[in-house]
């Protein structure tokens, strides 16, 4: 019996999909971040930090809400997507300016400015998986200089 093969996603396909994560990653204090994520995500999402390490859909809102605490006007933007097969591609800019501690460094009125690549894995139009990968160090480097 032979198989028909799901087309891959378009860019437009893979925008619309992830649209409510990135949203939720836009001044996240003032948001209900978890509907935006439920809207995005799967119910067993995982949010990959490390090869093994994840965050459930539940957990990633609270850490979204905390980074929302810390920086209120963190704003994150699309840079450039890319979809291959089942898979979207996101190089994303995050900017803000911390008001509390964030990652051991004490706020000091300056912004930040840096990169973050997304690699998410869909299933039946949603999120169903994604690894991420932000560059901190430059961020609080900024903030320190």
């Amino acid at each position: 019996m032979a198989t028909i093969d799901k087309p891959a996603l378009t860019v437009e396909e893979a925008r619309r999909i992830s649209a409510p994560l990135y949203d939720a990653l836009n001044r996240p204090s003032e948001k209900d971040v978890s509907a935006l994520l439920a809207r995005a995500c799967h119910d067993d999402y995982q949010s990959h930090h490390t090869n093994q390490d994840f965050r459930t859909r539940d957990q990633l809102a609270d850490a979204f809400r905390t980074m929302g605490d810390s920086i209120p006007d963190l704003t994150w933007n699309v840079v450039d997507i890319h979809v291959l097969n089942d898979m979207i591609i996101v190089r994303g800019e995050a900017t803000g300016t911390p008001v509390a501690e964030f990652f051991g460094a004490a706020p000091t009125g300056k912004a930040f400015k840096t990169m973050a690549i997304d690699l998410f894995t869909v299933r039946d139009g949603k999120l169903a998986k994604g690894y991420h990968i932000e560059n901190w160090m430059t961020a609080i480097e900024q903030l320190k200089s």
